[in-house]
């Protein structure tokens, strides 16, 4: 019948499509994850030489060694906006920034960061009033005003700590402590192969968080002993930098920056009480760094829950009308 092969036909290039779409989606997965195979050859090369050409270097890594060129597994943690339907947590963004008030904008700015931000539906949801107290505390610069500074208003940004960026490299190093303002949006982790396609389900978008979690507990005082350079020799921190597990070469210019009671945390109402341990405070900060990144996410998530239900219900009815059209042409 024309209307059978028709509707044959049409499902046929809906699957070839659907087909093809999996496919291009797969492909830069594929293409990343061939890279680092590809690249581990050189590596076991480059180790086994000294022994073939009776070098002094070890003949081979020892047993539980780890190149300091291996990217480390990040794992994934629990957080409360995760998923599609996850929203922030108003007690943890509220635990967050004040990790971030009393540790972390010693060093690190938020030029995108408004006082104003943090009375904002979504977010830690502080009282206008209290918005307005905790800026009166801070000193921004104003030309207009006498001295050039003045106490900070509601609509102002967070006060970088330093006055220019040269400031900042000389007061760590060299090193210049990135911008608070979307840095979770701009690290990530490393997903295993076929991962997006949970990803996409589940709606993963946690790849900063995690990170930033994992590199705050991945201090260590000593260089681990079985971390190898890719000639088996072992690894060195060069001077001015601190060993972390998860920082890209384990060299990194920032000091620990918390430690187990480092930040007193208030009691909760019914005076319950939170741990104040680097792995409470990283996960807090690091919460609240994702919602510096995106204020919006609950707004969003919401908006985008109310379009599938329309999509889904519109769908319905143009497959309603169709039935209905076609009735009579499918019939013969």
């Amino acid at each position: 019948m024309p209307g059978t092969k028709a509707q044959m036909n049409y499902t046929k290039t809906l699957a070839a499509v659907v087909l093809s779409g999996l496919l291009l989606a797969a492909a830069p997965v594929l293409a990343d994850d061939a890279k680092p195979a590809a690249a581990a050859a050189p590596a076991a090369t480059t180790t086994a030489t000294p022994a073939a050409t009776g070098d002094s270097s070890p003949a081979a890594l020892p047993a539980g060694s780890v190149l300091v060129t291996e990217e480390p597994d990040i794992p994934l943690q629990s957080w409360s906006f995760s998923g599609p339907f996850g929203k922030y947590d108003q007690n943890q963004l509220r635990r967050g920034f004040q990790v971030f008030k009393e540790v972390c904008s010693n060093c690190h700015s938020a030029h995108l960061f408004a006082f104003r931000n943090l009375d904002e539906d979504g977010g830690p949801e502080y009282s206008a009033a209290q918005v307005k107290a905790l800026a009166a505390t801070y000193q921004v610069s104003d030309p207009t005003a006498k001295g050039g500074k003045r106490a900070a208003l509601p609509s102002d940004y967070w006060p970088s700590p330093f006055a220019t960026e040269q400031d900042a490299r000389d007061a760590n190093g060299g090193a210049l402590p990135p911008d608070f303002s979307v840095l979770a949006k701009a690290r990530g982790a490393e997903r295993p192969l076929l991962s997006w396609m949970r990803d996409i389900i589940f709606a993963y978008q946690e790849g900063g968080p995690d990170y930033i979690h994992a590199l705050l507990n991945g201090f260590h005082d000593q260089v681990p002993a079985n971390i190898v350079n890719a000639d088996g020799t072992p690894f060195k921190l060069p001077a001015g930098k601190y060993y972390n597990d998860i920082f890209p070469g384990h060299a990194i210019g920032m000091p620990p920056p918390l430690s187990d009671g480092l930040v007193k945390y208030a009691k909760g109402e019914d005076g319950s009480t939170v741990p104040e341990t680097v792995e409470q405070y990283s996960h807090d900060v690091a919460a609240f760094m994702m919602w510096l990144s995106e204020p919006s996410l609950n707004q969003r998530k919401e908006s985008g829950f109310r379009v599938i239900m329309f999509l889904i219900l519109f769908a319905v009815i143009m497959w309603l009308v169709k039935r209905r059209i076609w009735s009579n042409v499918e019939g013969h």
